[in-house]
């Protein structure tokens, strides 16, 4: 399946030297991926990537950035989300799955290689959505919980509990 947005690169394109490669979704494409990752509207996304042959690996190192609106997860109010995001990734063909592979903390986003080629659409998309808050809560989200009788943080679990018996013994 193509994602909605796509800008793949050849890895057999990529020569020895630093690649620089800058995309931006259009106006389709940022609806398709407005539906697909449940958001009310993606305004603006764009990336700036160098991509280089690094180590056996290709390189990506860049900065995306996206202006979107999602919904707040307890009102479904409408919330603006601007996001400045770096990128820095690796790619290395995919091994055989018998070799065992030890990765350090620098190994942590290094992604396997499908293809021949690097969807730098889909890695911009795809640092948008992890950039994002994953429960985003609007202005009036506190109200509605209160509303509905959710208790907050403060009042819930053991230290609210030992808040309502300091309560109860005052009274006495």
């Amino acid at each position: 399946m193509t994602p909605e947005f796509s800008h793949p690169v050849r890895v057999d394109t990529i020569g020895e030297g630093v690649r620089t490669e800058t995309v931006s979704a259009d106006e389709a494409q940022r609806a398709a991926l407005a539906r697909r990752f449940n958001l009310i509207g993606i305004d603006s996304l764009s990336g700036t990537f160098t991509v280089q042959r690094v180590s056996g690996a290709v390189a990506v190192t860049g900065n995306v950035q996206a202006v979107a609106t999602q919904r707040c997860s307890i009102t479904d109010e409408p919330l603006p989300a601007r996001i400045d995001e770096p990128v820095d990734l690796r790619f290395i063909e995919d091994r055989v799955a018998e070799e065992e592979v030890e990765l350090d903390d620098s190994g942590i986003d290094v992604l396997p290689l499908e293809g021949g080629a690097i969807d730098l659409g889909e890695v911009a998309a795809e640092t948008l959505v992890l950039a994002l808050d994953p429960f985003p809560r609007g202005p009036n989200a506190e109200a509605a919980l209160r509303d509905a009788g959710v208790l907050a943080e403060e009042e819930a679990g053991p230290f609210g509990a030992l808040a309502a018996l300091k309560d109860k013994l005052a009274k006495k």
